[in-house]
């Protein structure tokens, strides 16, 4: 069932008018996401309530990698025609990147279907599609097929321009700037992806970095840009049901970042 949640979301700080001559208002930035209570926090998260930086991150790795069901390549076609289901039309999927509605029965390969989009590039540490982080469906989204080829394996930042079916996306050469109503919620996969996998399991230590253009490193950018976009947009209550089928139905783990988007900022 959807956890309880007490959310005080603080406002974005407001520009001050300069008072002295020379001196300019400072720019409009989000305020850091405020501290959150849930129905996992004496259960699931108990071991990491109240801790901040490493000690969160090593508690958090240990939690979400415990007892967890992994799924094969083929597996997640039907996970995601669940997990991703139109709220407003159960027979479509709403894609991530141009927020389409899109029938789930096209889901393959050719113009106009969709298909699964690694959030997390799948070059960025060679992870492959054998079932481990490359099928880990905390962050495979569907994604329109010529959409998922555009954004390739580019890192994420802001910049770039529109394209067919982007839904308000852009890229550009060396980075991927999803619709601002799932900024949030790439930036805590991504994050998600950095804790779960820290090297231990024989996959690559994952790990976000401030830079876009990795290339094959097992790194994804910008952080910076990425605790921008967690602090923008909360998780809305699509993102929230999808963690709870992932939870419930599927892993058996939870994205401890949707849940507490605060732990972004208490871990880097």
């Amino acid at each position: 069932m959807p956890a309880t949640r007490v959310r005080r979301w603080k406002s974005v700080a407001l520009a001050t008018a300069a008072v002295m001559a020379g001196l300019t208002a400072p720019a409009l930035t989000a305020a850091p996401a405020a501290a959150t209570t849930t129905a996992y926090d004496s259960t699931y998260y108990k071991n990491a309530v109240g801790k901040t930086g490493t000690s969160l991150k090593s508690s958090l790795h240990t939690i979400i990698s415990s007892g967890v069901t992994k799924l094969s390549y083929s597996a997640l076609w039907d996970a995601l025609k669940v997990t991703d289901q139109d709220p407003n039309n159960s027979g479509n999927v709403i894609l991530l990147y141009s927020g389409i509605s899109r029938s789930k029965s096209l889901n393959g390969g050719d113009s106009g279907d969709w298909n699964r989009e690694h959030v997390w590039a799948i070059s960025h540490g060679d992870l492959t599609t054998s079932t481990g982080p490359g099928t880990d469906l905390h962050h495979i989204r569907p994604e329109d097929v010529a959409v998922n080829g555009k954004r390739g394996n580019l890192d994420f930042d802001e910049g770039g321009s529109t394209f067919t079916n982007s839904g308000g996306s852009k890229a550009d050469s060396d980075s991927f700037e999803p619709r601002d109503a799932v900024k949030g919620d790439v930036a805590r996969m991504i994050l998600y992806m950095a804790v779960r996998y820290e090297g231990d399991d024989g996959f690559a230590n994952l790990e976000p970095d401030d830079k876009v253009a990795n290339g094959s490193n097992p790194y994804i950018g910008k952080l910076s840009v990425l605790k921008q976009w967690n602090d923008e947009d909360p998780p809305s209550s699509f993102e929230e049901n999808r963690n709870n089928v992932i939870y419930n139905t599927y892993q058996h783990n939870r994205n401890p970042f949707i849940d507490h988007p605060e732990w972004v900022d208490a871990i880097w």
